[in-house]
């Protein structure tokens, strides 16, 4: 048996755990990511609890092939450094694959984490039967992992696949990151509740938004129509760019359910720009809130 150690770092939380070449997850944690700690406190708790985790499982060092790390960008992949994460203040510049190698003398590999979280769809979830696919994470923020001809696109630094940041309408304000009407910034999780809780005068949730549509919600509704569009319109501006055979859609905001796929599933068909684009399949995301641990271990067990 062998057994990859995937990270997942998030800027709330940290799951750790211990994976096989199955992608059977063995043992995991989740820690707090505390930013009131030096990135190098942090990572000393991170190899703490993996190191917990080793012992408590028997698990022989002779099983351990290597550490996967799935962290948010911007990052540089060829230099292990998290370069700006704006969820993580204080860690820009963090050398965290050498802070790691500190603690362990096992190969590391670093992707962004929704390039992870791709090669995990690929490895085991949706995207199994692809070799030219898009993930796209929508939560907190749009994130996308991109694989075509049979292997990742992660870019010159590892960046590829930003893709929150395709401007979608300009009209509907300035983006955190000083662009106009950005794709994370009008059909996001915090995009939507933040247009919620404009509308309806009082603190809503994207969750809450969807429900509340779904109820027939006269105001809701054209929000979440709208938010539909939005999406289809990144979906298309993927399409257009990659020639994909389908486009997987994960994060919370993907879990709303199948009005969200029949509304993108109906924009794309509508409005990508070829036959075979317009066929594009829209499908949902399958490993959910593994996804980040499986694909940080893909990292080390799948030949990217």
């Amino acid at each position: 048996m062998t057994i990859a150690i995937g990270i997942d770092i998030g800027g709330t939380k940290t799951a750790i755990g211990l994976i096989d070449e199955q992608g059977q997850l063995l043992a995991k944690q989740a820690l707090p990511t505390d930013l009131g700690v030096s990135p190098p406190q942090m990572v000393a708790r991170i190899a703490a609890g993996i190191q917990e985790m080793i012992d408590t499982s028997g698990i022989l060092s002779s099983e351990l092939i290597g550490i996967g790390i799935g962290a948010p960008g911007p990052l540089d992949t060829r230099s292990g450094i998290l370069d700006c994460p704006p969820n993580l203040p204080g860690w820009q510049g963090f050398a965290l694959v050498e802070a790691l190698r500190r603690h362990f003398d096992l190969p590391v590999r670093m992707e962004n984490d929704a390039t992870a979280a791709a090669l995990a769809e690929k490895w085991l979830g949706a995207a199994q039967g692809s070799e030219h696919f898009a993930f796209v994470t929508i939560s907190t923020g749009i994130g996308a992992g991109l694989y075509a001809h049979g292997r990742l696109l992660t870019g010159s630094s590892g960046n590829a696949g930003d893709a929150g940041h395709i401007v979608i309408d300009p009209a509907a304000g300035r983006c955190a990151c000083g662009q106009l009407g950005c794709w994370e910034w009008v059909a996001s999780g915090t995009a939507i509740a933040r247009q919620a809780t404009e509308l309806r005068g009082r603190a809503t949730t994207a969750k809450e938004a969807f429900a509340l549509a779904a109820a027939g919600d006269a105001v809701m509704q054209p929000l979440v129509e709208r938010v539909y569009r939005y999406i289809g319109m990144g979906c298309v501006s993927l399409i257009n760019l990659l020639d994909p055979e389908l486009i997987v859609l994960g994060g919370g905001v993907a879990q709303s359910g199948a009005p969200l796929f029949a509304a993108v599933s109906a924009y794309v068909a509508a409005h990508a720009l070829g036959p075979r684009g317009r066929r594009t399949a829209i499908v949902p995301a399958e490993l959910k809130t593994e996804a980040g641990l499986i694909g940080a271990a893909a990292l080390v067990h799948v030949p990217y």
